[in-house]
């Protein structure tokens, strides 16, 4: 759900590469060939090209050499656009920084060019603490030297996916299960730039009607879940075990997730983060408020960055 609320004035910092973009039929025709110019300017993502006159005049010099088979333009998958978004994050990387690594499908972009970096000798002397046991094995594979954050207690950049991000750049995260450690990371962090595409954005937390998922013990887990559904600042939301299979999915950190699912947005994130996190046998949540440090956010339109 595309949230009204994100300006679309928002900075505008990296655009679809041409490359990406298959040429367009040019007819022999005057009128073709205008339309044409028009449609090369339309096809760039962003702010339309602005051609001069003489690029306008070869693009019609070509026109006339053309062969009479149109090619299709390629169509962005939201794969496409986290790779778009990733790479933007990683250019904040530079040498010699401890790196928070995030978990999840747009993260796992992150670290793949962070170890293309490294391996093309563009990144030196980077120090990764991982959020989760699959992006440690992932990182590990592709190169990155990896710590905890015991070893290293302050982080210069940490950057993650989100699963949710509001207009103030409040998220949700954790559907993949790594919250906790995600959590810890993160706050450790001088910097925390998230990375998603179009998407994530929801006018407010709980607003897409996925999960927003809890951390518990499992001891009494049943007794939590109820409480958590029961709590005046979640009223309505339903509460699910997770599973994996036939069987509580289990955390890194040994322990269950409840999953709360929600009709209409949380009114009162912080007070619902305060009253979640007051209750025993809670460990975390994944309300992550007021931690961002910016947000890159790859769409139909482009790469932007929203900041605080």
């Amino acid at each position: 759900m595309a949230a009204s609320s994100f300006s679309s004035s928002s900075c505008c910092c990296s655009h679809i590469s041409r490359n990406c973009l298959a040429s367009i039929f040019l007819t022999n025709t005057q009128q073709q060939q205008q339309q044409r110019v028009g449609a090369f300017r339309q096809a760039l993502i962003g702010t339309p090209l602005r051609l001069s006159r003489c690029a306008e005049g070869r693009l019609r010099s070509r026109s006339m050499a053309a062969s009479p088979v149109a090619s299709v333009a390629k169509v962005l998958t939201q794969d496409d656009l986290k790779k778009l978004a990733a790479d933007k994050a990683v250019e904040y990387v530079q040498s010699g920084m401890v790196l928070g690594l995030g978990t999840g499908s747009t993260a796992a972009f992150v670290v793949s060019k962070i170890g293309e970096l490294l391996k093309e000798g563009k990144l030196k002397d980077i120090v990764g603490v991982p959020t989760s046991k699959r992006t440690a094995e992932q990182a590990a594979a592709v190169g990155i030297p990896l710590s905890v954050l015991d070893d290293h207690p302050k982080i210069d950049l940490a950057i993650d996916g989100a699963d949710e991000v509001d207009p103030e750049l409040n998220l949700v995260k954790g559907r993949g299960g790594a919250l906790l450690r995600e959590k810890m990371v993160e706050a450790a962090s001088a910097k925390f730039v998230v990375v998603v595409d179009e998407t994530k954005l929801v006018d407010g937390l709980g607003g897409s009607g996925l999960a927003m998922p809890v951390e518990v013990v499992q001891f009494c887990w049943k007794y939590n879940l109820e409480r958590l559904k029961n709590l005046p600042e979640v009223a309505g939301c339903e509460a699910r075990l997770r599973l994996e299979g036939d069987k509580p999915y289990v955390t890194d950190n040994s322990n269950y997730i409840v999953d709360l699912y929600f009709k209409t947005p949380i009114k009162d994130a912080r007070a619902a983060a305060n009253a979640i996190a007051s209750l025993e046998g809670v460990v975390d949540h994944g309300l992550f408020l007021d931690m961002a440090t910016a947000v890159i956010i790859a769409g139909t339109e482009g790469v932007t960055i929203k900041a605080k």
